[in-house]
């Protein structure tokens, strides 16, 4: 039998030896859901997005981008379209050019396919200064043919004094030198303006590879499956932007070609199945389109 070890007695008061804790296993990272869904979508239904543009492209055209306002005129007018028709916009950015003149030089509004109105004739832009200090009551009575006037009349003057403020003058064209989504959180953080009003002005202005997604583009994207059915509008935009990210230049060619066929054929009501050429995959037609 071996001798017993003898122990060497703890000091009295001092604690045990604890055990060395074990390193914490380092949490993962939550997938971002926006680039999860377009793995998703590239991975079950290869070159969905590809397809639908060359199908519509097609049909309607090549849509070579153009700057068709000044960005302070794109941002106001957005603003006017805010549930409202275009053409009714278009009639109160026509009053705001006649209330409030200005001796700037005159624009070409040129719309393209996707605009709802019938364009807004030549004109100098308003003088932002007189609209932004116009008396309320007056404003709401200028831009009324556009709806919803006493909603809109403060926020476009908080917008222009948000804008001067901070800048010296009403100009935008600084956003241009900024990266498209520094930019797009620049103008977010104006109340009222949200991420579809942004990136309108920074594509139609910049042609900067952001995607509004409206009424139109969200309701043909999830039929076809471009997006997921129940895709929240603010998580939309950035699920778009991620399904471009090989292809950002085809931004305006997107928004365009979804909007303008959301309007003349897969329309809210009675969309005309027998005239889309995407009906093959589209998952309305065929809830297991390919």
């Amino acid at each position: 039998m071996s001798p017993t070890r003898p122990t060497t007695p703890r000091p009295t008061g001092q604690p045990p030896a604890k055990a060395k804790a074990k390193p914490k296993a380092k949490k993962r990272a939550k997938p971002d859901p926006a680039i999860a869904w377009a793995r998703r979508l590239a991975r079950y239904r290869p070159r969905l997005l590809e397809d639908t543009l060359d199908s519509l492209g097609e049909l309607y055209g090549p849509q070579v981008w153009r700057r068709r306002l000044d960005p302070t005129s794109e941002l106001i007018l957005t603003i006017l379209t805010q549930n409202s028709a275009d053409i009714n916009a278009e009639k109160a950015f026509v009053a705001l050019r006649a209330a409030y003149p200005s001796r700037r030089a005159e624009e070409i509004h040129e719309p393209g396919a996707g605009w709802g109105g019938a364009g807004l004739p030549p004109g100098a832009p308003p003088d932002w200064i007189a609209v932004e200090n116009a008396p309320l009551p007056q404003l709401v009575d200028v831009i009324r043919p556009g709806g919803l006037a006493p909603q809109k009349a403060p926020r476009i003057q908080a917008t222009l004094r948000t804008i001067r403020e901070e800048r010296g003058d009403h100009s935008l064209e600084f956003l241009g030198d900024l990266a498209p989504l520094a930019a797009r959180d620049w103008l977010t953080a104006i109340p009222g303006i949200g991420k579809k009003t942004a990136s309108v002005l920074l594509l139609f202005c910049f042609n900067q590879p952001l995607m509004p997604v409206d009424r139109h583009v969200e309701r043909v994207a999830k039929r076809i499956g471009l997006l997921p059915a129940k895709a929240p509008a603010d998580l939309a935009h950035e699920q778009f932007i991620a399904m471009l990210a090989d292809e950002p230049e085809r931004s305006y060619e997107t928004h365009v070609l979804l909007i303008h066929h959301g309007r003349a054929i897969c329309q809210a009501r009675s969309p005309k199945h027998d005239l889309c050429p995407i009906r093959g995959r589209c998952r309305m037609v065929d809830p297991k389109a390919p």
